[in-house]
């Protein structure tokens, strides 16, 4: 099982890493969480440097993908390389997330189109001038395609996708495990309440 996550020059850190961390709580044999980039490093907003994991062709055939948010989204949806290479995502045959402005890239994919999404408000008034709903709310999916909107929704992302991809257990555990001290199950819950009503009934 591998799960992509784009991450582009500029990323935001909250946004690719905390999806990383509690995506890697599930310790299941051939799991594989990686940060797929269009170059060999990516320096975040911040100035944190990291190596690449995964091309973006091989997150075309991952079995699910994130789409980081970070500050140059808009170069990215316009840089017809990266994209002519992402029109390679499938919502049929894979789950497909986006964080904060990552919901950009979907809505230039056309795979938001019909579907509302959930975005920070920077990024707001760019996914709305593509013709997409926006919803004032952390987590919304539809099938197979799951957007956030805030840096600390992230793990809203994560928790859905282990749901989808493992179990509700192995997801319960992730979240329990990242939450504060003394406040995990009031954490643990509200995550629950984000998420399940977008879940398919057999999980």
């Amino acid at each position: 099982m591998h799960i992509a996550i784009l991450t582009f020059e500029g990323y935001n850190e909250l946004d690719s890493l905390i999806a990383l961390g509690v995506l890697n709580r599930v310790r299941a044999d051939g799991w594989r969480v990686t940060l797929a980039c269009p170059t060999p490093t990516v320096t975040s907003m911040n100035g944190v440097t990291v190596a690449r994991m995964s091309t973006l062709e091989e997150a075309c055939e991952a079995d699910a993908v994130v789409v980081g948010s970070g500050v140059a989204t808009r170069e990215v949806v316009e840089d017809p390389a990266v994209m002519g290479v992402l029109r390679g995502l499938d919502p049929a045959r894979q789950l497909i997330a986006a964080q904060c402005s990552g919901a950009l890239v979907l809505a230039r994919l056309g795979l938001l189109d019909g579907v509302p999404a959930c975005t920070d408000l920077t990024t707001r008034p760019w996914v709305a001038a593509a013709g997409i709903e926006v919803l004032d709310q952390p987590f919304f999916a539809k099938d197979s395609v799951a957007t956030a909107g805030g840096c600390l929704a992230s793990h809203y992302l994560a928790a859905w996708l282990i749901a989808r991809l493992a179990d509700p257990g192995a997801a319960t555990e992730a979240l329990h495990y990242v939450a504060p001290v003394g406040e995990k199950e009031e954490y643990v819950a509200r995550a629950w309440r984000n998420i399940t009503p977008y879940l398919p009934a057999y999980v």
